[in-house]
């Protein structure tokens, strides 16, 4: 799709300076655009690349100065959050992917007792268990596995390799990820005279709507209840999230994350790369994680925690600064040292 920057401004209802009739094929990083490609300058540590950049036009988020530049030949589109007007474009430039049309292949496995809407499709070598149900326009790429009595929402698309397991339910306008697992069972041991014994798990799992799910991610089924995910939530590659944990609404949680039984983590919280969770804990709503930490302790709703053991980020941004100045106080010892006693 080729854009004008005329048409790019009314796009993202931007301020142009600049010609309005270049032509727009793409978007780039600044460092990689060239002719022809938009860019974006977010905050004032990549304006200064403008004037060296190829790009043909930028989006620059209101209150940004870049440098001067000839606008007959590139343009410059001021919006509040050049973040958003890039989704914007990407929407715009996005070329769609082929959905394919309704209909069961031939190579597919439907159980007689399953119940596929006719509006659904479902692809090469995937299987649909008795009693499970796949609704209209749900798309089952190829090699998908329904389990018995699971469900698959409206509008939802699991790409190869996802596995919904028995009595598991996918919401509406879902989307899974190739390699996705919902239900497998829960990591429940306990110590027995002759061994380790394996506990039951004879609950589901619960997908809420809009909800996206990265590829290789795990959600166990619960013990007993239900493991659920809320309407919109955005879960990322690698994540495992073990059996009865109750994720809120519209959470963010990245690559690596691990959520141990019976985690509860409130609407709108974000969790960076990497985060673990000790089981049975609550994480209140809107609360933000930072990468890599270990989660030992409750955490009270709209607090920003950081480390391992995680602690609120104030705490942890000062534990930091201390340690930093107890190796330069160590440094300072030894040099004090080995001119008082030479040779040590």
């Amino acid at each position: 799709m080729v854009l004008t920057t005329g048409r790019l401004a009314a796009l993202v209802g931007g301020e142009l300076s600049g010609s309005p009739d270049l032509a727009i094929t793409g978007i780039e990083a600044i460092e990689c655009a060239g002719p022809g490609m938009v860019t974006f300058i977010r905050e004032p540590a990549f304006a200064g690349k403008w004037g060296e950049s190829r790009a043909t036009a930028a989006l620059v988020t209101r209150g940004v100065e870049v440098p001067a530049f000839d606008g007959s030949k590139r343009a410059v589109i001021v919006v509040e959050s050049a973040d958003a007007a890039v989704v914007a474009v990407l929407s715009a430039l996005a070329p769609g992917a082929a959905r394919p049309a309704p209909g069961v292949h031939a190579t597919a496995f439907v159980d007689a007792a399953a119940k596929v809407d006719r509006a659904a499709t479902v692809g090469p070598l995937c299987v649909v268990g008795p009693g499970a149900e796949v609704g209209a326009g749900a798309v089952l790429v190829a090699s998908v596995t329904i389990g018995a009595r699971a469900k698959v929402g409206a509008g939802s698309v699991l790409h190869p390799g996802v596995v919904v397991g028995d009595r598991c339910i996918v919401g509406e306008s879902c989307i899974l990820q190739p390699g996705v697992k919902i239900g497998a069972d829960g990591f429940g041991y306990i110590p027995g005279k002759d061994g380790i014994v394996k506990i039951p798990h004879i609950g589901n799992v619960v997908i809420g709507r809009q909800v996206e799910i990265g590829a290789n991610t795990c959600i166990d089924r619960a013990k007993f209840g239900s493991t659920s995910v809320g309407d919109g939530t955005k879960i990322d590659n690698l994540v495992q999230i073990g059996h009865n944990c109750r994720v809120g609404r519209h959470c963010l949680i990245c690559g690596q994350c691990g959520l141990s039984g019976s985690v509860t983590v409130g609407d709108g919280v974000i969790l960076a790369g990497g985060v673990g969770v000790a089981d049975n804990l609550t994480i209140g709503a809107g609360a933000k994680i930072g990468a890599s930490s270990g989660v030992m302790n409750d955490i009270p709703a709209g607090e920003s925690w950081l480390g391992s053991p995680a602690m609120p980020i104030r705490d942890a941004a000062q534990n930091y600064a201390m340690f930093r100045d107890l190796a330069k106080h160590i440094r300072e010892l030894r040099r004090q040292l080995k001119a008082e006693v030479p040779g040590s």
